[in-house]
């Protein structure tokens, strides 16, 4: 009969399992803290088509040069997303404790100017913002009857990874966070 292997020596599904959590909570935890980006799971399906419920969503700090608006992007030919201009996270109110929203900036008004065409005044300069599947601006509808204050914004998306999200909340559930 031919030698059989040790099984003592092969490492067991749980192995390949402790593993497999390591790496995932390095990934989806730990290893963004460590660079200082930002991963946002998508909560609602406001920014469809351009972003799903369940998709990761990677924030950096808002660039020198400022956020690009619909408006400006439209003029310039930037685009992320899909669409002309910045996508931004920001603390409704800039409340803590409160899940942040992702929509994108659609342009910026100064103190005293109108929300929109028509609309009532501006109590404080900042950003209209949407979510590219609404129809109307964040603003118009409630979502946050102010404009977004800069110091509001926690930050820009730059990418995002389909349905690892969820896999990240997942995570962050099991962890307590």
């Amino acid at each position: 009969m031919p030698n059989q292997p040790d099984k003592s020596d092969q490492p067991g599904l749980l192995h390949y399992v402790v593993l497999v959590a390591a790496a995932v909570l390095l990934s989806v935890v730990i290893f963004p803290f460590l660079i200082g980006i930002s991963m946002w799971a998508i909560e609602s399906g406001s920014m469809e088509p351009n972003m799903y419920v369940g998709d990761l969503v990677i924030t950096h700090d808002v660039p020198g040069s400022g956020i690009v608006t619909y408006r400006d992007g439209a003029i310039s030919g930037y685009e992320s997303f899909g669409e002309f201009g910045d996508v931004v996270l920001y603390r409704k109110y800039g409340r803590n404790g409160e899940t942040p929203i992702i929509h994108r900036a659609m342009y910026y008004v100064d103190a005293g100017e109108p929300m929109w065409e028509g609309g009532p005044p501006a109590p404080h300069a900042g950003y209209i913002t949407r979510g590219d599947g609404n129809s109307y601006n964040d603003q118009y509808c409630g979502v946050c009857r102010e404009p977004v204050r800069e110091e509001w914004v926690i930050g820009v998306a730059r990418f995002r990874v389909p349905y690892v999200g969820s896999l990240r909340r997942v995570c962050l559930r099991i962890l307590g966070g």
